[in-house]
This record gives structure tokens, C-alpha cells and sequence, in this order.
């Protein structure tokens, strides 16, 4: 076989080489100090990082460079790690000064090539190299699960607290995977965003009666991000009681009461009069307080007006943190069961309170229908989780291709509630 072809490729490369090499020579010896390699501009740039003597850069605080040479000015800067990785910037439109707009990593070795210009137009550049310390401050992410640990309805969603704000859906994401709930018996669930330090979970459908539900964090010793790191979190054990729901329906003036799916009494109520409308949509019990003093102020009703009230209430089940409740309402017994006459609660007589507040527990569901009231907000004054859809709920999770932010507020009034 010859070997020829090969011998001419080598050649012709070398002569290109020879030729690019002229080229070259000729371009750069025409006279023209823009072509001149470009001039050293130490004196003419600063940055804010060490000058030397073994100090590291804080990680926790932007770079910046500046132009100290007001004849000249910066036209590019390059900021790398050494695996690589580029730090984005922004340059001022007069070229002074330029700082980085995402965060240096710890413990890392930095280069930064500095293109300028000076008030001819010849090139300079400088280029800067450093090393980050350590973060001045613990940058680790905790989780705080809630509720505390006991037994409680088949209602009751499970919440994750941040203390550090995660908005990166790529964060999210490594956050909520991290995050496990385990049930017995087993059920399908899902995590929702509530907000940037906030997130909530709750099965497809409530959960199993008499079941142990254990939650805990995988996120300790997780990067998160350049300066995040997942720290210890307290695991948490909840079990479920009997499955415990009211159902209020505000246009026969009753509530339904069913124990694991049986019902077990039927009481007469009034709910909210004309103004004053009774949420719709399924709530959760928050507590129960055995005297509550209740008063017009506290729901934006002026002292003095006609609407005013302040009254003595007792066996008050709470449902929302505005002020909603199920609860004694012996001054109003000659309606109940006929129309609603409360401001927005559930009233029933002193007995019938007594024995409800006995019977419901803490994450039991409470469900209002056919009020004109609008719908219980999802978020924000208690647990209205189970007013979305189960398919609205899963795009709440980072997990999920697509998933949007939270729903505003008036996104969340328009929410329509599920069946029990």
C-alpha cells in the first residue's frame, strides 16, 4: 500500500502553517497600533478581591472590577473557576466597572482575563487570579416539619418549613426529592410550593384511617447550590384517627357528621347570613378552644354599628385563622335548622357544641356547600389543600415538567373544591 498520499497531506500542512505564519507577520508589522499585541493594563484595573499574603476571597460576596483609568475603560470581562464553570456579570454601558451577578463558589480557585480599551482604542488586558475561602456564614439549609408529631385526622396535610428561600426550580427540585413521606397503609401524595420557604403535602385522597405516617429529610450533606448545603432535619410521626367529616350544607341549615364513612349524627346549624356568607369548600380543624371571646371588630365590623357584637362563646372548634368556627350558639337556637343568621360560623346549641367539640379532633375535615360564600382560600388562613384538584396539586411540585408558581390570591378564590 503507499504511503504517499500521506506524505503530500503532511507537506501541504506545513506549507499552510508557513503561509498563515507570513500572513500573520505581514498583518501585524503594517504600522497600525490596533494591531499591536495588547498592552498590559494592570494599572488601569482594581478588584475587590485579595491582594495577596495567603488571603482568600469571601464567597459570599459578588467580584467586582473596576477601570481606574478615566482614559480608558473595560470591554470584557471572563470570569472562570477551575473546573471550568463561568461566573456571570454585567458591564456598566460606560464600561467602568463590571460585577457578577451569580454567586462564587467556596473554596474554589478563580481566573478573570479583563478586556480594555484605552482613549486611542489600542487593546490591554489584565488577567487576575484568586482563591475563595470558606462561606463567613453556615449557608445550610434546615427543614422544620410541622405538625409536631401526634395523632390527628385524616385531613391534616403535612408542612415543610425552609429557612432559607429556595426560588431555582433546579434547586426545588433536588429539595423535594430529598423530602420522603412514608405511609402505612401506602397512598399516593405529592409536595406543593407554596411559596419560596414553604411547602405542603397531602395525599390524593385523604388519608387512611388509622394509619402511621413517617416523614423525614435526605438533604444533609446535599449541595443545593454553589453556597447551599442541606442540613439536619428532625424527622417527624404522625398516626390518623377514625376518618372523621362534617359536611354543612348552608341552604338546608344542617351538618352531616360521618365516622369511617357512616353517619353518626345530624345536627341543626345556621350558617352565615347575607354579607357575612359562610366559606364553601373543605377545611380543616386547626383546634378547639372551650371559650373564645368573639367580636364584630375582629371581621371589620365598626363598635357601635348594628352589626356589632361581642359575645361569650363556648366549645369553639376552630377552622380557619380569621376566625371561623364551629361553635355554641344558644342565642341563635330558634333559627338554626331554619336559616342562616351567624357573621360566617357554624352555630348549633350548647349541646350539640359539646358533643361535636368532643367528637372532631385536630385535622379533621370540616366541608361547607352550597353557601354563596366564596371559596376557603387554599392558603394562608389554614388548610384549604384539598380544594384543588388533584392534577392542579401535582403541578405545584418541582417534579412535575411545567410546574407553575403558586396561584395568587385571586386565582386561589377561584379554585373550585372537590368532593368528599
Amino acid at each position: 500500500m503507499s504511503h504517499t498520499p500521506r506524505t503530500r497531506t503532511v507537506l501541504s500542512c506545513t506549507l499552510l502553517v508557513l503561509a498563515l505564519t507570513a500572513g500573520a507577520t505581514a498583518c501585524s508589522s503594517d504600522g497600525n497600533p490596533l494591531s499591536a499585541a495588547p498592552y498590559d493594563a494592570a494599572d488601569q484595573i482594581s478588584f475587590n478581591g485579595p491582594s495577596g499574603d495567603g488571603k482568600k476571597a469571601d464567597p459570599d460576596k459578588p467580584l467586582e472590577v473596576t477601570a481606574e483609568d478615566d482614559d480608558g475603560r473595560i470591554t470584557d470581562v471572563t470570569a472562570m473557576d477551575a473546573t471550568g464553570r463561568h461566573v456571570a456579570g454585567e458591564l456598566s454601558a460606560d464600561g467602568s466597572r463590571w460585577h457578577s451577578t451569580t454567586p462564587l463558589a467556596a473554596s474554589a480557585h478563580y481566573t478573570v482575563r479583563v478586556s480594555t480599551e484605552d482613549e486611542d482604542g489600542a487593546p490591554g488586558r489584565r488577567v487576575l487570579a484568586f482563591d475563595t475561602g470558606k462561606p463567613t456564614t453556615k449557608k445550610r439549609l434546615k427543614v422544620t416539619f410541622g405538625p409536631k408529631a401526634g395523632k390527628y385526622g385524616v385531613g391534616q396535610p403535612i408542612t415543610a418549613e425552609l429557612n432559607k428561600p429556595v426560588k431555582d426550580k433546579a434547586q426545588r427540585a433536588i429539595v423535594e426529592r430529598a423530602l420522603k413521606v412514608d405511609s402505612m397503609p401506602a397512598t399516593e401524595g405529592a409536595w406543593y410550593w407554596v411559596d419560596d420557604k414553604e411547602l405542603h403535602y397531602r395525599p390524593k385522597e385523604y388519608w387512611p384511617a388509622h394509619a402511621t405516617i413517617q416523614v423525614r429529610s435526605n438533604l444533609d450533606g446535599v449541595k443545593i447550590s454553589d453556597r447551599l448545603w442541606g442540613g439536619r432535619t428532625k424527622p417527624l410521626k404522625l398516626t390518623t384517627g377514625d376518618r372523621i367529616i362534617a359536611v354543612t350544607d348552608a341552604s338546608s341549615h344542617s351538618m352531616t357528621v360521618y365516622k369511617n364513612g357512616e353517619v353518626i349524627k345530624e345536627l341543626p346549624v345556621t350558617t352565615g347570613k347575607p354579607g357575612f356568607e359562610t366559606r364553601n369548600g373543605v377545611k380543616v380543624v386547626l383546634g378547639k378552644e372551650y371559650f373564645v371571646r368573639m367580636r364584630g371588630t375582629s371581621i371589620g365590623i365598626a363598635e357601635g354599628s348594628s352589626e356589632s357584637y361581642d359575645l361569650p362563646v363556648y366549645y369553639a372548634t376552630r377552622v380557619t385563622w380569621s376566625g371561623e368556627y364551629v361553635h355554641a350558639a344558644p342565642w341563635s337556637v330558634g333559627s338554626q335548622g331554619y336559616e342562616n343568621v351567624s357573621h360566617g360560623c357554624t352555630g348549633m346549641s350548647t349541646g350539640n357544641a359539646e358533643w361535636f367539640f368532643d367528637t372532631v379532633h385536630e385535622g379533621d375535615v370540616v366541608k361547607v356547600v352550597n353557601s354563596y360564600g366564596d371559596t376557603m382560600e387554599t392558603f394562608g388562613n389554614g388548610f384549604g389543600d384539598w380544594n384543588l384538584k388533584w392534577n392542579k396539586w401535582r403541578k405545584g411540585s418541582a417534579l412535575t415538567a411545567g410546574a407553575p408558581e403558586a396561584p395568587s390570591a385571586e386565582q386561589r378564590a377561584r379554585l373550585r373544591p372537590e368532593s368528599v
